[in-house]
């Protein structure tokens, strides 16, 4: 008899579950908050904006980035099929070839963004690498460089015993060097690469995904930062929606869970509440998966599930902050640069991206025609005051946070020659994430905040296999190789909820593939030695 699996929440780790699970022949039913699947992933329509049978401007939660270490998703993505590209969604990916750091007082240089592939990207690299002064003193670079190295020689049982319970600021010494070192090095780099500020972050996770990073853009052949080729929703979710619905995957969209009941170590039924309807009902099956938001999650464990699994009940330890992103739509674009862009000064640390250089149709043919760019930026500290209002982004309305975000950013560019267009003459419209709802004067409510790796946070995050039977976890607060709140994350969680059903019915269907994070070989005597040291107590230290 074929099994059922109740999927709980449709973003990437839900619709990641499905799709091997439904590959794999299961029943699936998936349940998601939203009328739209793809969690923080989708993009939007900015209601009203369309005009003359043109779609709705192009809106987003924050713009998607997809490292070169990613293996999972890459993976899921190749099976999505995509018209008759033979690599599926996965061809959608395009690759960013530089990128920028912009402060107010310099010229916002831009880098490399990936191994050299021609006479002319050397040169280039090589310039960048010498001409760019961005004021860090030698010493202090050269100190940030014996860092990373110390984390790539270190055996991953003194990652986990040590480098866990540090910070990111205290293990690279942010506190006691430059107000350049602290800008570029620790706080720019660690919020636009790794998502957390480095005062909280864990030295284990950004150490180990800051290595993954620079060993992108040191590898011959490695993709180092790949965007998406159009609007997320368009060119991946939609497409990964009807390909897992032909499949035979159910999706109950605008279903909220309500709760959990649990009984002799077993869940038997899980609450809904049809969010259109306002009525509650129950769904029950022989497995269920939980792709939920552990913000969403945590309230909803009972203390029959605590007693069950002590690890549930740590949940609520996690934390998580806000990281929301605001889109500029622009009469005339404006690139910018091949790639991202840090604004390394800025108090609510942004980071953006112009989008339609890597789009295949033009932006044109949504809105009313006029929208030639779309600046979409990524706001990840909505607790510094700004330098309009002076008070934090929570705090504002959202027509402030624009005014604040548009202001930062031309502060940081102004000495770029290439950002003359970002004025208010070329600003047509502009769209803030609809997770972020303004009851202000008081303070903001975000709706999707994100899982922050805090230092010694492991302890509280659980395997994807609870010591409840029938009951799976898969989302990115979950262990996983990957070790960081990411789609990446998110997909590997599924894959390893999956690979647990699949274990636990002695099916025959092939395992749900997983991949650590790749380090040099070369490094691998070091690490060794590493855990010789670590074995008989005694500190990292070189040879």
């Amino acid at each position: 008899m074929t099994k059922k699996v109740v999927v709980l929440g449709g973003g990437v780790a839900g619709m990641s579950a499905a799709h091997e699970l439904v590959e794999r022949g299961f029943a699936v039913e998936v349940y998601e908050r939203r009328t739209q699947t793809g969690g923080k992933a989708r993009s939007m329509g900015v209601p009203g904006t369309g005009k003359d049978g043109r779609p709705d401007l192009p809106g987003e939660h924050g713009f998607r980035f997809f490292p070169g270490f990613y293996r999972h998703l890459p993976d899921t993505l190749r099976r999505i099929p995509f018209g008759d590209q033979p690599t599926g969604v996965l061809a959608n990916l395009v690759q960013a070839t530089r990128f920028q750091v912009a402060a107010a007082g310099t010229d916002s240089p831009t880098f490399v963004g990936r191994f050299p592939t021609s006479l002319r990207e050397l040169f280039e690299a090589l310039k960048d690498a010498f001409g760019a002064d961005l004021g860090i003193p030698d010493d202090e670079l050269l100190y940030f460089v014996d860092r990373v190295f110390v984390i790539l020689t270190s055996c991953q049982e003194r990652r986990l015993a040590e480098y866990e319970k540090i910070s990111w600021w205290d293990f690279i010494g942010a506190g006691t060097r430059s107000q350049a070192y602290q800008r570029y090095l620790a706080e720019g780099l660690t919020r636009s690469l790794v998502a957390m500020r480095a005062e909280v972050g864990s030295t284990r996770t950004v150490g180990d995904i800051l290595i993954q990073l620079l060993l992108n853009v040191a590898t011959p052949g490695d993709e180092a930062d790949r965007v998406l080729c159009g609007p997320t929703s368009e060119v991946w979710l939609e497409p990964w929606f009807d390909y897992l619905r032909q499949r035979g995957v159910t999706f109950h969209l605008g279903t909220e869970v309500t709760g959990f009941h649990a009984t002799q170590g077993r869940i038997t039924e899980v609450a809904l509440r049809d969010l259109a309807q306002g009525t509650t009902f129950f769904a029950a099956g022989d497995w269920f998966i939980s792709a939920l938001p552990v913000e969403v999650l945590a309230p909803l464990v009972t203390p029959e599930m605590k007693a069950a699994d002590p690890s549930l009940g740590r949940l609520s330890k996690l934390h998580w902050e806000w990281m929301n992103g605001i889109q500029f739509y622009l009469r005339e674009d404006v690139p910018l640069v091949h790639g991202h862009t840090i604004y390394a000064d800025t108090p609510w640390a942004l980071t953006s991206i112009s989008q339609p250089q890597f789009w295949r149709q033009a932006v044109s043919r949504y809105g009313d025609g006029t929208v030639k760019g779309i600046l979409s930026v990524d706001i990840s500290d909505w607790t510094a005051p700004g330098i309009l209002y002076g008070k934090p982004a929570m705090a504002l309305s959202a027509e402030e946070v624009k005014n604040e975000v548009w202001a930062q950013v031309r502060r940081s560019l102004a000495g770029c020659p290439a950002a003359a267009g970002l004025n208010d003459a070329n600003l047509v419209d502009w769209f803030l994430d609809p997770d972020i709802l303004f009851p202000n004067p008081s303070q903001a409510v975000n709706l999707e905040p994100l899982l922050v790796n805090t230092a010694g946070s492991w302890e509280n995050r659980p395997e994807a296999v609870t010591r409840l039977s029938n009951l799976l976890l898969a989302s990115d607060f979950v262990r996983t190789y990957t070790d960081l709140a990411t789609m990446e994350g998110a997909n590997e969680a599924a894959r390893r909820a999956v690979n647990a059903i699949l274990a636990a019915e002695h099916s025959s269907a092939p395992r749900c593939e997983l991949w650590p994070l790749h380090e040099p070989d070369a490094f691998a005597p070091l690490r060794d030695y590493d855990w010789l040291r670590f074995e008989m107590g005694l500190p990292h230290g070189a040879i």
